[in-house]
């Protein structure tokens, strides 16, 4: 799939990201939604067990992060690729 932009080269769209990116992108979502929901449900979660609770934190972030956050993140790291190959592809050809 090619991009159009501004320059008269092409950009291409981000293909999948490496195991690192990827790696940092789920860190970038579990860890915010963990504190969000231990800091919301500390209370409650403390009067279970660690099993228990381990379920219950992992029943509802996982869909938040698959079905909510990594859609937007997948959709960010493909705006910033597109916007490094544009400036690249400006500064190679000497436009600015």
């Amino acid at each position: 799939m090619i991009i159009p932009n501004q320059t008269s080269a092409p950009v291409r769209a981000a293909g999948p990201p490496s195991k690192h990116q990827l790696a940092l992108m789920i860190w970038l979502a579990v860890f915010p939604t963990l504190t969000v929901l231990n800091l919301a449900l500390g209370d409650w979660l403390s009067t279970l067990g660690p099993v228990v609770r381990t379920f219950v934190l992992a029943t509802i972030a996982v869909p938040i992060v698959i079905y909510g956050l990594m859609p937007q993140l997948h959709r960010l790291r493909g705006r910033l690729l597109a916007r490094v190959a544009v400036d690249r592809a400006s500064a190679a050809h000497g436009t600015f």
